[in-house]
């Protein structure tokens, strides 16, 4: 009978995948790297992010593009933009930056980042900045800033018929600017259109009245953006047709226009059940802008790309270890993990985000169904299913031996939203983090943070 948790993923999934597979000793492998040696280096709770992972991602996405582009003869240009919210430490933008690719920002502190890389010369000045969201004084001051600098290619993406009107006394240099569509949301979402972005039918009157005798500034982009990220179903694909509509009827009066942001971006491996064609949806999504401009005759945009999950999404784990097992009633295992579902893993909780959940060694060992739970005295601190499961299984669970589960594909969001080196729920500890990264073609790993003190807790308590 076949009952070990290996034999339980070779029949259900093509393994192995992913860069996942599990040496003799039933010890699940990364990228090739033991994971076991990391915890036994280490400890755990543990948060790894594995840098060549973001470079290799942005690679694929360009090489899908211009493939994509080079089979209709499409005309415009691609452009990679990362989006900064979803990983704001050093060592991400670092490897992000390696692929000459550009940026975009959503608020007042993003540009501090900017700033800071222009001084090392990471990012150069005709560089793009793609300004989103809507615009508090700061946030503006400092994009007229980066554009009275000469930073050329900084645009700031319009959310409002009155956002130009409070940047415009600000510039000391002609400005690029875009305009972002209030795109519908999906019928089950709780608001029939998005609250950012401009209407679509003040969109071309709005241009007429304020941009095109303005001196001052130019338009050259339009911003598309599906919440939801890029799906294969109809409301993205009606959505889309009508923004690429919207830009061939603003094309025709404005000659400056020569760009179309299709903001929003791939999904990313969330379980290993995940079935996603990157490269059809690439070329359907090229073949429909390209044929919708030749129906309006008017040339093809550069596209604009703004991948933040799909960026670093994959380059991020955290690992836990199992302190203890409760048997609650008749039928329910809870298997207690070392740390905080709510602390370290929000998504979980706040949406409902699903990852890859392997354990990390003993997967030779007779599987059974289980819960995790967290450490705090919450009642929503726990894990109860996979995306591809409504079900969690992991190795038997043996008192007097060491079990780890691992989270993987968790490096977007999950440490702005749960409030990295501040207060946790019920004061639950950020862990410790390690940062892996490629050198001179070899593999090196670092410390980047130790786990969080309490003196530290402490002192930002006021205590």
């Amino acid at each position: 009978m076949k009952n070990r948790y290996i034999d339980l993923i070779n029949q259900t999934f093509d393994w192995p995948q992913c860069g996942f597979e599990v040496n003799e000793s039933g010890e699940l492998l990364l990228h090739e790297i033991n994971l076991k040696f990391l915890i036994d280096k280490f400890g755990t709770p543990l948060r790894v992010t594995y840098l060549p992972k973001i470079s290799s991602q942005i690679q694929n996405a360009r090489i899908l593009f211009n493939v994509a582009m080079a089979k209709v003869q499409y005309q415009g240009e691609y452009h990679y933009c990362y989006c900064t919210k979803s990983s704001h430490f050093s060592f991400v933008l670092n490897e992000v930056l390696k692929n000459d690719v550009h940026i975009e920002t959503s608020s007042a502190f993003d540009i501090e980042i900017v700033k800071h890389l222009l001084d090392e010369k990471k990012i150069k000045k005709d560089d793009y900045i793609i300004c989103n969201g809507f615009k508090r004084e700061s946030y503006i001051q400092n994009v007229a800033d980066l554009i009275n600098l000469g930073c050329e290619n900084t645009i700031p993406i319009l959310d409002n018929l009155t956002e130009l009107d409070e940047l415009e006394p600000k510039l000391e240099k002609r400005a690029k600017v875009g305009i972002r569509i209030a795109s519908e949301e999906e019928p089950n979402f709780n608001f029939y259109t998005s609250r950012l972005g401009i209407r679509y039918n003040d969109i071309v009157p709005y241009y007429l009245e304020r941009i095109k005798d303005n001196e001052n500034v130019e338009l050259k982009m339009l911003h598309f953006f599906i919440n939801n990220g890029i799906k294969d179903n109809a409301y993205y694909w009606n959505e889309l047709m009508k923004s690429v509509t919207v830009y061939c009827e603003l094309k025709k009066v404005c000659p400056s226009l020569d760009s179309l942001n299709i903001g929003g971006g791939f999904p990313f491996h969330n379980s290993l059940g995940f079935d996603y064609d990157y490269g059809y949806m690439a070329e359907e999504i090229i073949a429909q802008i390209k044929a919708t401009c030749d129906r309006n005759g008017v040339p093809e945009p550069h596209i604009f790309t703004e991948f933040g999950t799909y960026t670093v999404a994959e380059s991020g784990m955290i690992m836990f270890k199992i302190l203890n097992q409760k048997k609650q009633n008749d039928r329910e295992r809870w298997n207690m993990i070392d740390s905080s579902f709510l602390t370290t893993l929000p998504d979980t909780w706040t949406i409902n985000q699903r990852f890859v959940m392997l354990p990390v060694n003993n997967w030779n060992s007779v599987y059974e169904r289980v819960n995790l739970g967290g450490l705090t005295c919450d009642s929503g601190d726990f894990y109860d299913f996979e995306d591809h499961f409504n079900a969690i299984f992991l190795p038997q669970y043996k008192k007097n031996t060491n079990q780890y589960v691992g989270f993987f594909h968790t490096g977007a969001y999950q440490e702005s939203v749960g409030g990295y080196g501040g207060i946790q729920h019920c004061l639950i500890p950020c862990p410790r983090h390690v940062v892996i990264e490629e050198r001179d073609g070899k593999i090196t790993t670092s410390l980047f943070a130790e786990e969080q003190t309490p003196e530290s807790m402490l002192k930002i308590l006021g205590y």
